[in-house]
């Protein structure tokens, strides 16, 4: 059971005609699954309120085809026929106990109908906000009325699919009602444009209309971004009080953030404390009696504790700490907090979403598998036998698979060739702004080491000739992977003539020369054909090292894929402050004795840079030797009776952090489970029903 100083957090919250039965709420975060997997979405929601949050409440909730956000895959409220979908989801939720809320959202000019061709909608004629060649056209008095309608039928609907949290949205630069707000969007000469008051009439038209069509069964919660963080170019400070002012006792909820989703959901790179967004909201609990929810990505219970009796917040809100551990709010009950998942804030859940696939989570390898595999967080299949099994190797695959198999109940050596248990996630920890991610070992390693069946040994190499000698009939290999230094990777199939003898000379080098203490010096390229994270993080340790630093990318902007990560815009401004010069566009086709030619991508037109050195962040090999040579000797595996020998993690196939925990967690799951069964989870869909 909790200790004394958390028990706030255990208090019911009254909201409206319902009442949470503590204060931790998931506030609504998208998913990747949305109106086309929706058992999916309803098992991944169910586990949440299992887990103990008394609110939980869907994505974003399109409540007509003119907000069609396609192909992002949203929740979907356009009528009647959804009701059956979201009805899986609240009774999920409902089977725990908790409250179920949903985010009705009408997109505007956000929603460019790519799917039901309807032009988009705007407070004033505007291009959408995306890249599509695509217009908004400005709402008359009469779209305004029948978007009303819309709203209010989405909420009735709701109301009928068992629903007890209906939300007005004005977000996160996706919503009409804030389109409406916004000046820059909105110079419209009616009752609906100039004063703040103007601007702000369809807001407070939604929330009546949603209370008098749902308010006497379900609260009613009004989602505001009170700050843009742009300063006088946006909204913000006296305005959004003025806005809390004169709406503080209309709404039953405030859930406040801060706007666009970048700011909202940044990565712990760029916002490393928990309660970030406190200077920006903590004014809205001032201004109304009604309860308020916020986000910080809270994972210290001390913290949440902090912003209920500072009177900062009434509930504590999160979206991606919910996603890294469903449990969070029972391992706080409990106080188990040692066994608590904390998010790293690398927003790889965000990232599934932006390209329309199911969350994923580098912490919690079960999220978006609890319908589709059948994966429970904090539950198991029991081992099918008391054999023992080698993990080789302590990355987040070592250290996932090894507690996973633990859990299940099997006896588990470890085996790590260093020191330090958690290879890249320790490692890539020590480079700027990613310190969070020693959480994927130290979680890990944590919970082995209180582990009576786990054996683990630290600086323990092992040749084939030690694994055959050991006596294990079980063995996962997680040996990891290296970056290549020859230039190899998405951009060219070929080693960059030169790169070898300047490998040999010590100034070719790779992110894991760096980790390994060897820094260059001088001028200094960072060649990033990875396009994640690393090239600029690389970048930003060489120039804190001192050297002069060039990025040089075949993407058109400095580590492109972040974009899904919602951190590339800050990526490439951190760089362009520090002085880095970025060359987009271009490829290495030489190295000589003073530098670097480099093609352009599109022309073949081929340039001189001078340097001193180069830093490649192609692809990587993986180091899966020791897997290779025992392979080689079937006969001697046969003699050890060796029967598993599975390679896992980047040591398989190399990619995110996320990857490799997922890989290892499912090998263990699947370890002397029948094959019929591990392809069943694997391959499991949903169908559309044919009338």
């Amino acid at each position: 059971m909790t200790t004394g100083r958390f028990d706030v957090l255990f208090e019911p919250v009254r909201i409206g005609p319902k009442t949470a039965r503590n204060r931790f709420f998931q506030v609504p975060h998208c998913n990747g699954m949305g109106h086309l997997r929706p058992r999916a979405h309803a098992a991944m929601r169910g586990v949440k309120a299992e887990g103990g949050w008394a609110v939980v409440a869907t994505e974003e909730a399109e409540i007509h085809p003119s907000a069609d956000v396609s192909p992002s895959v949203e929740q979907r409220i356009w009528d009647e026929a959804d009701i059956p979908a979201l009805r899986l989801m609240t009774d999920a939720v409902h089977a725990h106990g908790a409250l179920a809320a949903i985010e009705l959202v009408h997109g505007g000019f956000h929603a460019a109908n790519l799917t039901t061709r309807i032009p988009p909608f705007a407070p004033s004629a505007a291009v959408t906000d995306g890249l599509d060649p695509v217009h908004a056209r400005a709402m008359s008095a009469a779209d305004i009325r029948a978007f009303r309608g819309w709203h209010r039928r989405a909420a009735l609907n709701a109301r009928a699919a068992g629903f007890d949290v209906v939300y007005v949205y004005a977000g996160h630069n996706l919503a009409l009602p804030q389109h409406f707000l916004l000046k820059r969007y909105n110079d419209r000469g009616d009752d609906y444009g100039g004063s703040l008051e103007n601007r702000l009439r369809l807001t407070r038209e939604l929330l009546e209309d949603t209370l008098d069509a749902v308010g006497h069964d379900c609260a009613v919660a009004f989602r505001f971004a009170v700050d843009e963080l742009m300063g006088a170019e946006g909204f913000g400070g006296a305005e959004a009080e003025d806005v809390v002012g004169l709406l503080a006792e209309l709404p039953d909820l405030w859930d406040v953030n801060v706007s666009d989703w970048s700011n909202d959901s940044v990565t712990a790179r760029f916002a490393p404390v928990e309660g970030y967004q406190e200077a920006a909201t903590a004014f809205v609990k001032r201004m109304t009696t009604k309860p308020v929810v916020g986000v910080g990505r809270f994972t210290s219970p001390d913290v949440m504790v902090s912003q209920v009796r500072r009177g900062v917040l009434d509930l504590i809100g999160a979206a991606r700490p919910s996603i890294a551990d469903p449990f969070l709010p029972e391992k706080i009950r409990a106080g188990d907090l040692d066994a608590i998942r904390e998010c790293i804030g690398c927003n790889v859940c965000v990232a599934g979403d932006n390209r329309g696939v199911p969350i994923r989570c580098t912490q919690n390898p079960t999220m978006g598998e609890e319908w589709r595999r059948g994966w429970h967080p904090e539950r198991q299949a029991p081992r099918r036998s008391p054999d023992p099994v080698l993990v080789v190797g302590a990355g987040p695959a070592g250290l996932e698979c090894a507690l996973a198999l633990s859990q299940r109940g099997y006896p588990v050596t470890l085996a790590e060739a260093s020191r330090r248990l958690g290879g890249r996630a320790v490692r890539e920890a020590t480079l700027p702004g990613l310190s969070s991610y020693a959480r994927v070992a130290h979680y890990r390693e944590g919970l082995l080491t209180t582990r009576p069946d786990v054996e683990i040994f630290r600086e323990s190499p092992l040749a084939p000739d030690d694994v055959l000698g050991l006596g294990f009939a079980h063995v996962f290999v997680a040996t990891g992977a290296r970056w290549r230094a020859d230039g190899i990777g998405r951009a060219r199939r070929s080693p960059v003539p030169g790169l070898d003898r300047w490998r040999a000379e010590g100034r070719a080098l790779t992110p894991d020369d760096l980790l390994d203490g060897r820094l260059p010096a001088g001028r200094v390229v960072v060649y990033d054909d990875d396009h994640g994270h690393l090239g600029g993080v690389v970048a930003e340790a060489l120039v804190a090292a001192g050297c002069e630093t060039v990025l040089v990318t075949p993407a058109a902007v400095a580590s492109a894929w972040t974009a899904n990560t919602l951190e590339q815009r800050r990526i490439q401004r951190r760089l362009i402050e520090l002085g880095v010069r970025i060359v987009a566009g271009r490829v290495p086709v030489e190295a000589d004795a003073v530098g670097l030619s480099l093609a352009c991508v599109y022309t073949g037109r081929v340039e001189r840079l001078s340097c001193d050195a180069v830093v490649s962040l192609t692809e990587k090999i993986p180091a899966d030797g020791l897997a290779t040579a025992l392979r080689a000797m079937p006969g001697r595996l046969a003699e050890a009776d060796i029967r598993t020998l599975e390679v896992i993690g980047d040591a398989l196939a190399p990619g995110l952090v996320a990857a490799a925990v997922y890989s290892g967690h499912a090998a263990a799951r699947a370890f002397q489970e029948p094959p019929e069964t591990v392809e069943a989870e694997l391959f499991r869909r949903e169908l559309p029903a044919l009338a």
